[in-house]
């Protein structure tokens, strides 16, 4: 719940435009796989004020938490080096506040001080950084404290109790919050199996190899299964590739059949042949991709 609103206050041009690349820099980090896709909070609060002449807060007053239908979601670095938070208010504000330990540390309980501004920081300094409303630091200097934190698997957040104290451009006046997030025991990770059978058929009619197989999946997902078919025949080599999709449900092998048409003016012929096969899939809990590969010998027979 929001105890006080801030006040209308023209955002000054800087702040727009550290924001901006504050932004830009995150996303940065999501596209080069280094931050985890955020997952939506399931028990949290957030909550920070400022004092008069803090240019973040506005001097103002603000309480959000996942009770009040507001809308939390946080991740952490792949690497567990700092978490990432961000807040859709229930009455239109949004916020986000990211929480590191200093380059090639994973984030633990402690005090870290001498903390600059995510993700600008050096690589011996802790980062920080609560901006949102439109306002944003240029520079900054802080200091943050995590009381419990537990992380699980694909930057998921199990559990944070951290408090912060931000100083915007180098002035005394500061923000100060908190967050509490309570998660549930973290889904497990998406397991996938993929099998090629050691049978096959090269068909007389067009050159294509066919060939078959199961997938099995510990999540209902659906599986793209793909791969290449390569034989040589009278020192010619014949190639061609592969591509299907099954749905995968837990507890049943899926099975799958696909054909490669070769590339070549050479058809597929009865024998054997190498087959690389890839099974890939989105896990639904984490939205990360999840891949598998075999390569086996497969016999074809005529058909």
């Amino acid at each position: 719940m929001r105890i006080s609103a801030p006040a209308r206050v023209l955002a000054r041009a800087t702040a727009v435009l550290a924001l901006t690349l504050s932004m830009a820099a995150g996303t940065t980090g999501l596209l080069s796989g280094t931050e985890a896709h955020a997952l939506p909070v399931t028990d949290g609060t957030f909550a920070f004020s400022g004092d008069e002449g803090d240019y973040i807060s506005g001097g103002q007053s603000y309480s959000y938490s996942t009770a009040s239908q507001d809308r939390l979601n946080i991740s952490a670095d792949t690497a567990g080096n700092g978490v990432h938070l961000n807040l859709d208010g229930a009455h239109g504000d949004w916020w986000s506040l990211d929480l590191t330990a200093p380059s090639g540390q994973t984030l633990a309980p402690g005090t870290y001080t001498g903390a600059t501004r995510y993700p600008f920081n050096g690589s011996a300094e802790p980062g920080l950084s609560l901006s949102g409303n439109g306002r944003g630091c240029n520079t900054l200097t802080g200091e943050f404290t995590i009381t419990d934190v537990e992380l699980g698997p694909q930057g998921y957040v199990k559990k944070l109790d951290a408090s912060f104290v931000q100083h915007c451009e180098g002035f005394t006046p500061a923000a100060r919050g908190e967050v509490h997030i309570d998660n549930p025991a973290p889904p497990a990770e998406l397991d996938l199996g993929l099998a090629v059978a050691l049978d096959g058929t090269a068909s007389t009619l067009n050159g294509k190899a066919t060939v078959h197989g199961t997938v099995s999946c510990n999540k209902p997902v659906r599986v793209d299964v793909a791969g290449d078919v390569t034989q040589v025949k009278n020192r010619k080599i014949i190639r061609g590739s592969f591509s299907t999709s099954v749905s995968c449900t837990p507890g049943t092998a899926a099975a799958w059949t696909a054909t490669a048409v070769p590339t070549g003016d050479v058809p597929f012929q009865r024998g054997d042949v190498e087959v690389e096969g890839r099974a890939t899939a989105t896990d639904p809990d984490y939205d990360q991709p999840v891949s598998v590969s075999e390569t086996v010998a497969v016999h074809l027979k005529r058909a």
